[in-house]
């Protein structure tokens, strides 16, 4: 069984460092497209509400598939918000 120097893997290591600093900053650059897409579904919603209360051309329809993808995308992203926060207090009950 040969003995590797540890000096081979050294740069293997340090690569990775860089490819997870990038996937951070990945995963943070679309969890703000997402919150940006929820925000604006919610606004969406809200408007089409309105114009239907306002006795604009909107059907009912409209406004109860406009409520209803606005309320399932705030559940998607409250998921996403305890789940990433369950995995950072794992992550640092771990590292203890």
């Amino acid at each position: 069984m040969a003995i590797e120097s540890i000096s081979t893997n050294l740069p293997s290591i340090v690569g990775k460092k860089e490819q997870v600093q990038s996937a951070v900053e990945g995963f943070g650059n679309i969890l703000t497209e997402f919150i940006g897409d929820v925000n604006q579904s919610q606004f969406d919603a809200a408007s089409i509400t309105k114009n239907f209360i306002n006795g604009e051309n909107v059907e009912i329809h409209e406004v109860m598939i406009a409520g209803e993808k606005a309320k399932t995308s705030l559940e998607l992203l409250m998921e996403i918000r305890n789940k990433t926060v369950d995995m950072y207090k794992e992550l640092t009950r771990m590292s203890i």
